[in-house]
């Protein structure tokens, strides 16, 4: 059977049933890839994969970037190992509060994440949303003079800088993906390196701009976020147990929605890493 691909109405997105990830042939997954970079967001309802059948379907997507303790999948969850829920104050609930943030994946890292798949096992009643933002039309969408103003501009991508913004200090070497060092340094244009396609390369890691002043900076990627990260350019899913998602990293952002942390939640995360020749970060 082929795939029924119905597009979400949005400027990205669709979700694609008639699959079994977990038994992908070759001549599906072209089909899959080919939709990807149309739609750079798909989802998939009532996979149901598991930890081995999530990651072999995102190693289709390409090599894995480690996160954590040579991990290649990690939870995303309110859950404790001990199997408590974490309290709010806590390093790791901090964290997942950042993602609360518009954002692409490891945007701060020296090579940034080409992918990222993401299932859901545990979701609250209500809440716990996850929502994607369409920086390529954000990008078709401004005027000639503002494209002319941003193609030769770059910012510097720090999750020092986007933490802090919410009141938490990051020490060096705690967490996941924290180094020492400038931060990287990354176009606020890019091309995507399969479409070339241009897109908007914002989000919460972004802060100053090299020959700009810091709060001119700042308001120029602010009023860049809210334009990009508004409907039709946004689309926001509400998880089943057995959903999962793929989005494209190099032109889509997105960010986790509020939910009540007395009710668990638990997602699992697969990130892709990016190709070194258009991934890297200009001064890495």
């Amino acid at each position: 059977m082929a795939l029924t691909i119905q597009p979400t109405g949005a400027t990205l997105g669709a979700t694609i049933t008639d699959v079994d990830l977990a038994a992908l042939d070759d001549a599906t997954w072209i089909e899959i890839k080919d939709a990807f970079n149309e739609y750079a967001l798909l989802i998939f309802p009532a996979q149901a994969l598991s930890a081995r059948a999530q990651l072999a379907f995102a190693k289709r997507f390409g090599e894995i970037e480690i996160l954590n303790e040579n991990m290649p999948t990690i939870a995303l969850t309110n859950k404790g190992e001990d199997g408590a829920l974490l309290d709010d104050d806590s390093f790791r609930m901090k964290l997942l509060a950042g993602n609360e943030g518009w954002h692409t994946d490891s945007s701060y890292m020296p090579l940034s994440a080409k992918a990222s798949v993401l299932s859901a096992h545990v979701v609250p009643s209500s809440g716990g949303h996850t929502e994607w933002a369409d920086p390529r039309a954000a990008y078709d969408a401004l005027d000639q003079a503002m494209q002319d103003r941003l193609r030769d501009l770059t910012a510097y991508h720090s999750y020092f800088y986007s933490q802090a913004k919410l009141g938490h200090e990051v020490a060096v070497g705690e967490g996941y993906g924290f180094f020492e060092g400038e931060p990287p340094l990354r176009p606020l244009v890019k091309v995507h390196p399969e479409t070339a396609r241009p897109a908007l390369y914002i989000g919460r890691h972004a802060g100053q701009i090299p020959g700009m002043d810091d709060d001119a900076a700042e308001k120029l990627l602010s009023e860049l976020m809210s334009f990009t990260c508004q409907p039709p350019r946004t689309f926001m899913h509400n998880w089943a147990p057995g959903d999962i998602a793929v989005w494209d990293n190099r032109c889509v952002l997105h960010r986790a929605r509020p939910y009540d942390h007395r009710e668990e939640r638990v997602m699992m995360h697969t990130r892709i890493k990016g190709d070194p020749a258009t991934e890297s970060a200009l001064n890495a």
